[in-house]
């Protein structure tokens, strides 16, 4: 076999490897990412696996903030793997849970104790996660937002729909609401 023919066959293994690599490896694509406001908020919906790392490495994420309840920690062992990559890369890990239903909105112990936490430079940035990233996570967003940077209703709202990529219920728009009421 001539030497040129033999080359070709390497650099067609070596591709084929890597285009299998690639399809198999996720890129930075955690479920409903948003980027709220850049190194101090982002949102998602669970991470999985390399996302922590990536989520590390590109926006240098300091704590994970976790809203899901106790009883959504069986699903997919998901908590185990979040707890122990935590632990190991020094992120600070802080669990906020929320109702999943009815009523999907922070009390306000919740509230106080997200906005004491975003308030404290060290924690920043932060991941604010859920199960899909949205509704749970877009309301207790509104929190910091409409209370912490000053956002009014209007702009917090379309933050919101962002989050969500749906527009705010009636429900919805009554809390953020009072959440301008309250300040």
């Amino acid at each position: 076999m001539s030497k040129n023919k033999q080359n070709l066959q390497t650099a067609f293994i070596a591709l084929l490897v890597i285009l299998i690599t690639v399809s198999f490896v996720r890129h930075f694509h955690i479920k409903n990412f948003c980027t709220v406001i850049p190194a101090e908020l982002y949102t998602s919906g669970q991470p999985r696996r390399m996302d922590y790392t990536r989520l590390l490495y590109k926006r240098h994420i300091a704590t994970i903030v976790n809203i899901r309840q106790s009883a959504e920690h069986r699903e997919r062992h998901w908590y185990n793997e979040e707890i122990t990559w935590v632990r190991q890369n020094g992120v600070n890990y802080i669990e906020l849970p929320i109702v999943k239903r009815p009523g999907y909105f922070p009390d306000k112990s919740t509230q106080t104790q997200f906005l004491r936490l975003m308030g404290n430079k060290a924690n920043l940035p932060v991941l604010l996660h859920g199960a899909s990233g949205r509704k749970r996570v877009s309301m207790l967003t509104a929190v910091w937002l409409i209370k912490s940077k000053g956002y009014d209703v209007g702009e917090a709202i379309k933050v919101i729909e962002a989050i969500k990529k749906s527009p705010v219920t009636e429900e919805e728009k009554k809390f953020i609401k009072t959440l301008s009421k309250s300040l």
